[in-house]
């Protein structure tokens, strides 16, 4: 059997949200539809990665005042060197990095999803574009008590981590370029996120500044209906490269399930290949001791 129900059934909204006061509406991405729909009044956009910035972007297009609490975050520019990002992703190899050489898997099964957005005029969309546009950032929504957000003070260091994250993705893929002999354009450096000067650390929740809370705070699996005890305590699938922890059960659609580039549309099909494969052997009859293990 592969589970193949994808890696995002469910929005996932932490704990704290049930301290926020009821006048405040409280919605996730995947119950929001447009602006229209929301209250009138600021929103509070709770998480900095792809969904996060691209709903900030669209709430504060609308003319809406917009919050958005920033915690650890994947910068990203859309195009590098004349070719879109993506394309540098897998052309460098970066994409296809397996899950067997990375030092940390559990972070990097963790990790936000980058800030990008899909769109014709394939422009950057990151912290500084959104500040440059009117949205106020703060830090990471620590605690809600009292009636009011408590936001981290970290802001600034957040910034310097995804910053240099952000160097040394581009160090990778000129390396790559410069040995490849690839034709590109110059390389290119972005400019640091800029932190605002004071940033506000907690705001009143019932004094009607705030009206709605967008939780972007990720997504997980959903497994309610899976009666093996293959979960963890947390509901995650305990996996090795796919290979589920139960004889005859595998998993796709996963983050970084094989490679760094499981979780992605274009991804899954090595990891499909490699579990059709895996599988057509044993119902071919071939012994296991003359074939190697799924996870290898």
């Amino acid at each position: 059997m592969v589970l193949a129900s994808g890696a995002c059934n469910r929005a996932v909204v932490p704990p704290l949200s049930a301290a926020v006061p009821a006048a405040v509406e409280q919605r996730t991405p995947l119950d929001y539809r447009g602006p229209d729909e929301l209250p009138d009044g600021r929103v509070l956009v709770v998480g900095a990665s792809a969904t996060g910035v691209q709903l900030a972007a669209e709430l504060r297009r609308s003319g809406r005042p917009v919050t958005l609490a920033v915690g650890e975050h994947v910068r990203m520019p859309r195009t590098y060197r004349g070719r879109d990002v993506l394309w540098w992703m897998h052309s460098s190899g970066v994409w296809d990095q397996r899950y067997d050489e990375i030092e940390d898997l559990d972070r990097a099964r963790r990790l936000a999803s980058p800030q990008l957005v899909g769109a014709p005029a394939r422009a950057t969309l990151d912290l500084n574009t959104l500040a440059a546009d009117g949205v106020e950032l703060v830090g990471r929504l620590a605690a809600v008590r009292d009636g009011r957000a408590l936001f981290s003070g970290g802001l600034r260091s957040l910034f310097s981590l995804a910053d240099l994250k952000l160097a040394r993705l581009l160090d990778t893929f000129d390396a790559w370029a410069q040995a490849a002999g690839v034709e590109a354009g110059p390389p290119e450096r972005f400019e640091p996120t800029r932190a605002p000067a004071a940033p506000r650390l907690n705001v009143d929740l019932r004094g009607g500044e705030i009206r709605t809370i967008v939780w972007a705070t990720g997504f997980r699996p959903a497994y309610e209906w899976l009666d093996v005890p293959v979960l963890d305590a947390k509901g995650r699938l305990r996996h090795d490269g796919g290979a589920a922890d139960a004889p005859g059960l595998y998993a796709l659609g996963l983050p970084v399930l094989r490679r760094r580039k499981s979780t992605y549309i274009h991804g899954i099909e090595d990891d499909a290949r490699d579990v059709v494969e895996h599988l057509a052997r044993h119902l071919g009859g071939v012994p296991s001791a003359q074939q190697p293990s799924y996870p290898t």
